[in-house]
């Protein structure tokens, strides 16, 4: 099968080939832990958790790889201000990310490395930086030369010179140009650890790469990220991997674009951030994930009332279609569970780009076609089991919470009551009836 994505490094479409046959290395950068994560932040890890899916179930051994930063002045900030350890904000803070995940059926992580797990190794190298002549050291603080890296600007295809002119780098009068990043910060407070150079903490553009270093030791098939990270965040991930190992760290760059909330950017400022634990509460989380990827991934997204609405139509239709389907199996006694070439067309537009909306249009038609045949007097049982086989992996794809359900001898006994009386005309008993089957999930 044949996958094309879009490379932010090439900016084109490319068709995808693992490193290693039938195995995917895939990295994204997680979130600094020292806040709510808002509905923002859940773009990128509900597209990437499809994208994931998606691959699983065309074969692949997906090793999925995410962070935690739980090392950032911010984070110090945060424990000065409450009274509490660095330790005590992170671990709160993950658990909240966490609560988020699991309620949005986000698939656990290979690993969720944090950063404080890695200081051994992110000091040795910015040590080995050092020593091959990509990084120097002033007043005890550690500095990558960009000079060095000849290919810099490469993904964000923006040239050094254009940089300085643009004045977009951190003023540092340590720096021997305003272009050079800081690999290790001195700091008079919070948590620190013990280096050659000063007592202080990592940057930020060095945790990643270690992070990649060590887990995959080399270089990995897909990294992720919000589009706002490709410069300077991934420009700099780039430049040390390329000084360390003449690699650019990653052979498919996918980035995806900002949301809006109501056709505004969401800032502080306008007073429009959502948190996406109350998105969760307010919406559900089928919508909420929904919303998130029924939008080219390269586009800005709009979540607004409009954008929810469709969502909640199209939840609508597959659970209507998924009930009817379930139900109508069950109770002839055919198997629940099983593949289907049906999925085939859904499955082809994940494969160009991972084209989730032309996907769920695909679903749609397939829901189309499955409500004209269980309407019928004679049903094709084979058929609707196709379709129901084919729509339990499409929803398993797109991560909504939808699957199999087989009713137990008190179920089975009460739908049939709920026949016996509708037969009978006994509409009483049979609503009151109807009302219990459908608390229960069954209509």
């Amino acid at each position: 099968m044949e996958i094309k994505l879009y490379n932010s490094m090439s900016n084109k479409l490319e068709v995808f080939k693992p490193i290693k046959e039938g195995e995917v290395s895939f990295y994204v950068c997680g979130p600094t832990v020292y806040n709510d994560p808002h509905i923002g932040n859940m773009r990128p890890v509900v597209l990437f958790d499809t994208f994931r899916r998606f691959l699983e179930y065309v074969g692949y051994n997906v090793k999925y790889v995410s962070n935690y930063t739980d090392v950032d002045d911010k984070i110090i900030n945060k424990a000065i201000q409450e009274g509490k350890t660095e330790k005590e904000i992170t671990e709160f803070y993950i658990q909240r990310y966490r609560d988020c995940l699991d309620a949005l059926n986000v698939e656990k992580a290979y690993k969720n490395p944090k950063v404080t797990e890695y200081m051994p190794q992110i000091i040795s190298y910015i040590e080995k930086l050092v020593d091959v002549g990509a990084a120097y050291v002033n007043d005890g603080e550690v500095f990558f030369d960009v000079t060095k890296d000849k290919t810099y600007g490469c993904l964000s295809k923006i040239s050094p010179e254009d940089l300085v002119a643009g004045a977009r780098v951190e003023e540092n009068t340590k720096k021997k140009s305003p272009l050079d990043f800081l690999l290790w910060k001195k700091t008079e407070s919070g948590i620190k650890w013990h280096t050659p150079w000063c007592e202080g903490r990592p940057g930020w553009h060095t945790e990643c790469c270690v992070m990649i270093d060590s887990i995959f030791n080399g270089m990995i098939d897909i990294h992720g990220g919000g589009m706002d990270l490709k410069f300077p965040h991934h420009e700099n991930e780039i430049a040390q991997t390329e000084a360390m190992h003449g690699t650019k760290i990653a052979n498919y760059w996918v980035h995806n674009a900002m949301m809006n909330i109501k056709g505004e950017k969401m800032s502080k400022s306008l007073g429009n951030v959502i948190l996406a634990k109350d998105a969760i509460a307010e919406y559900g989380a089928d919508v909420t994930r929904l919303t998130l990827i029924n939008c080219p991934y390269r586009s800005i997204l709009n979540f607004s009332d409009e954008t929810l609405n469709d969502a909640k139509a199209i939840l609508q239709k597959i659970s209507f279609a998924y009930k009817q389907l379930n139900l109508a199996l069950d109770i002839e006694g055919y198997k629940l569970e099983g593949k289907s070439d049906l999925i085939n067309p859904f499955i082809n537009e994940l494969t160009n780009d991972i084209n989730i909306p032309n996907a769920i249009t695909k679903m749609l038609d397939l829901i189309k076609e499955a409500n004209v045949e269980i309407r019928k007097r004679e049903k094709n049982f084979d058929l609707l089991q196709q379709q129901f086989f084919a729509l339990t992996d499409m929803c398993k794809i797109l991560g909504l919470h939808f699957v199999p359900k087989s009713m137990n001898e008190e179920e089975r006994n009460l739908y049939n009551s709920y026949l016996e009386a509708k037969s009978n005309k006994d509409f009483a008993k049979s609503d009151e009836l109807r009302a219990v089957l459908i608390e229960k999930g069954i209509l």
